[in-house]
């Protein structure tokens, strides 16, 4: 008997109208093993939300539960974990793309933010993305592209992705 290829998976937090819900790409493995979003070593997220005002303080992955009490949430586009979201096919991102807009409409947050433009681009088909805030809703949502707090994204500094994340904040009359 073969025993099921079981992968762990990475648990929304989520609660109905939230003003703003932070959309990954997909879970990396560190966070899906440990059950906490932006767990990897390398990941600015945390730092980032922090600096760009969402939080007073930094939280830390364990921390992540709070963030509704805020008014914000957590979620990803798509639900199987890999090492780098380059891994996932844009058939796999696609083939997810009805649930995720179900989910959206659902919970209904005033923003949904596209952490990166990778996931946006292949559920709505668009090829030209920018930055900030999309002249079309997503789901019923104000959609919103931020760029990706990985570590692996070089092109952006602390500060630049601190001042990216700020104008969303701004936009939703956050804290």
């Amino acid at each position: 008997m073969q025993t099921p290829n079981f992968q762990p998976s990475l648990p929304d937090i989520v609660e109905p109208g939230l003003s703003v819900l932070f959309c990954g790409i997909n879970p990396g493995m560190r966070a899906a093993a440990s059950g906490q979003h932006f767990a990897g070593r390398g990941n600015r997220f945390w730092r980032v939300l922090h600096l760009a005002g969402f939080t007073q303080e930094e939280f830390r992955p364990e921390d992540g539960y709070r963030l509704p009490q805020y008014g914000y949430g957590l979620t990803t586009a798509v639900a199987r974990p890999t090492s780098r979201a380059s891994e996932l096919s844009k058939a796999e991102i696609q083939a997810s793309a009805q649930e995720f807009a179900l989910k959206i409409r659902r919970y209904a947050p005033r923003y949904v933010a596209f952490l990166g433009k990778m996931a946006i681009a292949e559920m709505t088909g668009q090829r030209d993305i920018a930055w900030g805030l999309q002249s079309a809703d997503f789901a019923g949502s104000r959609a919103w592209v931020l760029p990706n707090p990985s570590g692996l994204n070089r092109s952006f500094s602390l500060e630049a992705l601190a001042a990216a994340y700020r104008e969303l904040r701004i936009a939703a009359g956050a804290h």
